[in-house]
């Protein structure tokens, strides 16, 4: 039976409802759940490949998906569909990831601390993902590692590959993230740019690693962008006061109408002022950014 895609109406409203980071890092675990229970399946398939009975047919087959259920994890409910295995004999094959009435993620709460702190590398990410599935989860072999690994590595090469002729957005929202897993001398920092469609809708344009946020690692980015179809300029981008993104875009777009970013602008007034009367000013920052 095929998979069932309609969403209702309070479903959508719901979503919409969410802030966007919220709706990626939401779609983000139910992706990575379902891909670790699909490779789990696969494991198991395989190890009990060579068992057979007296007609040479497997004892241990895939035999579609259980009906789709929802976990509540760290950054909400998720939905997934359940891959089921099918016994020949008298034995049964049970979810170490997720078992039959789990309703709720162990060790949730550890797992934005986890990740941070291991920086997902290949030899922690086992420890790391049982911080989600609690201790002793099976199905994650170095092996099943590298295969979510490869597959993430695929899915991002072909985001960064996708038409983008036809897309059309009124508003830029710029940054560059700072990370403190320390691959080289200098912090990591990725470059990401969200942009605003006319009916309103937040799409993720970009997420590329880049030498701090100088012209040159905008100037790629915004020339890979173009290299994708994306010819029309906004009519307001919004960023920081980092000189690198602003000089690119002009350089790649021609003259645009900017705006400082209130949240960067607030953070560098307050940090410049002392610790006493940072509480204090942090009450008027809404009256002031409001005003006429």
């Amino acid at each position: 039976m095929p998979e069932n895609k309609v969403v209702s109406l309070d479903e959508r409203v719901k979503d919409q409802e969410k802030p966007f980071l919220e709706q990626l890092l939401q779609e983000g675990a139910r992706k990575l759940l379902q891909a670790a229970i699909e490779n789990e399946v696969i494991d198991y398939i395989q190890f009990h490949k060579d068992r057979r009975d007296e007609n040479g047919q497997r004892l241990v087959v895939r035999n579609g998906h259980l009906p789709e259920r929802e976990v509540v994890s760290g950054v909400g409910p998720i939905r997934v569909r359940q891959p089921r295995v099918r016994h020949r004999d008298q034995s049964r094959f049970s979810s170490a990831i997720l078992p039959k009435y789990m309703r709720r993620a162990p060790s949730v709460d550890a797992l934005i601390p986890a990740l941070y702190l291991k920086g997902i590398s290949t030899g922690d990410f086992s420890e790391a993902l049982a911080a989600i599935l609690g201790e002793g989860a099976s199905g994650l072999s170095a092996t099943n590692i590298v295969r979510l690994k490869a597959g993430w590595e695929s899915d991002y090469r072909a985001w960064t590959q996708r038409d983008l002729s036809q897309k059309r957005y009124v508003y830029w929202w710029v940054d560059g993230v700072y990370f403190n897993v320390r691959l080289d001398e200098e912090r990591t920092c990725v470059l990401v740019l969200i942009g605003a469609t006319e009916d309103g809708t937040k799409e993720l344009l970009a997420v590329v690693d880049g030498y701090r946020e100088s012209t040159q690692s905008w100037r790629e980015l915004l020339g890979q962008l173009k290299r994708l179809g994306l010819s029309s300029a906004p009519k307001l981008a919004i960023g920081d006061g980092s000189l690198g993104f602003w000089i690119a875009l002009q350089e790649e777009y021609g003259p645009i109408t900017q705006q400082r970013c209130w949240v960067h602008k607030t953070a560098n007034i307050l940090d410049k002022m002392p610790m006493s009367l940072t509480r204090s000013l942090r009450r008027f920052k809404h009256p002031i950014k409001r005003s006429p």
